[in-house]
């Protein structure tokens, strides 16, 4: 059976009662009202169609988690409808419930046994288990002596030891380290490919952008936007930025090629121009040769008097991965004083070191080493160019290495002196 989920008009509020009689007046739908009503979300749906990977994002009182007790059963929407097809598979906070005087085996077969899984499959499924927790002798001692991070390991592995329909995994994987995160990614997206659903919630952007088709962003329990990750994951961060600064303005527009722009920023300088060239017949370019020396040449605009201005570059690939980024307030070039009308010009040399594909530059005018100050103007993929190997040898991925191979075949009778 696949995994699917349908999320219909769900609603979920905390109210407070004058008395534990209109309490249960309540759950009899008597027209009785509450002293107090909070709503944690509010006119929330969506779909998750078989093998689709949903991330969902927003900040902290958002109604992330809210969201996820309702979709898996631990609390009950107070409007609205959410329909399940299939095993659903969760890690929804640290542990699972585990029982901290239960050694991690225990607790695998206990959990497990929630699940719905028989005697006979857990048992056949406790040596994988403990294979890729690979906590060694430790899953045989109690869950309290274990550190957050292997605790994850236990509970993760129980999760996934069998391929659920749908798999939700909340923000538990974000205390583990780097390889056991490796390795848990690397799980989810063979699950998706044999037809698993997924949905991630997730403060780490990247992981998000990395594993997901789709995103969902939640503002105040309301969904403020659905759509591709690009376009979803830079109308967040430019959110962030608002959020800083009221008088900013946010707008997208997406190209044919594909790209999302989005604009941000309170106006107090902008972006005149932004070239591509190359750094010595200064012609512009669009279709970049690996190992070529290019320039970016930006020119700025100040609206008002600016004490600081500082230019940042960002350098993405078409996954949306940041490949590079840096600032002149790190290269120790901040501009100091400058004035309404002014025009500066900046220009940042360096080598093609891409592998082919397509790439993006986002520019961004500040005031320091960080938008969440002053965010003048920030403008995600401004310009897009793309990269061919026309010279070099054969290569996959990202990056060009300026690399060599150096063989060495020692002749047969140092060979035999040796032994």
């Amino acid at each position: 059976m696949s995994g699917e989920l349908k999320v219909d008009n769900v609603g979920k509020a905390y109210r407070a009662w004058n008395s534990e009689w209109m309490r249960a007046a309540s759950w009899f739908g008597l027209p009785v009202r509450p002293r107090e009503e909070h709503w944690v979300l509010r006119g929330v749906s969506f779909e998750i169609a078989p093998g689709e990977a949903v991330g969902v994002i927003g900040q902290n009182g958002a109604g992330k988690s809210t969201l996820l007790k309702l979709i898996t059963g631990t609390a009950q929407p107070t409007e609205g409808r959410i329909a399940r097809t299939g095993r659903v598979a969760a890690i929804l906070e640290l542990g699972m419930g585990f029982n901290p005087d239960l050694t991690g085996r225990q607790n695998a077969f206990h959990s497990a046994g929630l699940m719905g899984y028989s005697q006979e499959q857990i048992e056949a499924a406790i040596p994988e288990i403990e294979a890729f927790a690979e906590i060694g002798e430790y899953f045989d001692q109690a869950v309290r002596t274990y550190s957050s991070g292997m605790q994850v390991r236990v509970a993760f592995a129980v999760a996934t030891a069998f391929t659920p329909d749908l798999l939700i995994v909340d923000e538990a994987l974000s205390v583990g380290d780097s390889y056991f995160q490796h390795k848990s990614f690397d799980r989810m997206r063979r699950f998706r490919e044999q037809g698993t659903s997924i949905m991630l919630v997730s403060h780490s952007l990247g992981d998000v952008k990395a594993l997901c088709d789709r995103v969902i962003l939640l503002e105040k329990g309301l969904v403020l936007k659905d759509g591709a990750p690009d376009e979803v994951i830079d109308y967040y961060n430019a959110l962030i930025a608002r959020k800083e600064n009221e008088k900013l303005s946010v707008e997208q527009r997406r190209s044919k090629s594909g790209w999302i722009t989005t604009r941000s920023g309170n106006g107090q300088a902008r972006v005149a121009s932004l070239l591509l060239i190359d750094a010595v017949t200064s012609q512009e370019v669009s279709l970049a040769i690996v190992g070529q020396k290019l320039r970016l040449m930006l020119e700025a605009e100040a609206i008002s008097d600016i004490p600081s201005l500082v230019l940042g570059f960002m350098l993405r690939d078409k996954q949306g991965h940041v490949i590079w980024g840096s600032n002149t307030w790190h290269s120790k070039q901040v501009q100091r004083d400058v004035h309404r009308g002014e025009r500066l010009v900046f220009t940042l040399d360096f080598t093609c070191s891409l592998g082919p594909g397509s790439y993006s530059v986002s520019p961004a005018l500040v005031s320091t080493d960080t938008h969440l100050v002053d965010n003048f103007e920030w403008v995600d993929n401004l310009l897009v160019f793309d990269v061919m190997n026309a010279g070099s040898d054969t290569f996959i991925g990202s990056n060009w290495l300026d690399a060599t191979f150096t063989v060495d075949r020692p002749a047969a009778s140092a060979i035999d002196a040796r032994d």
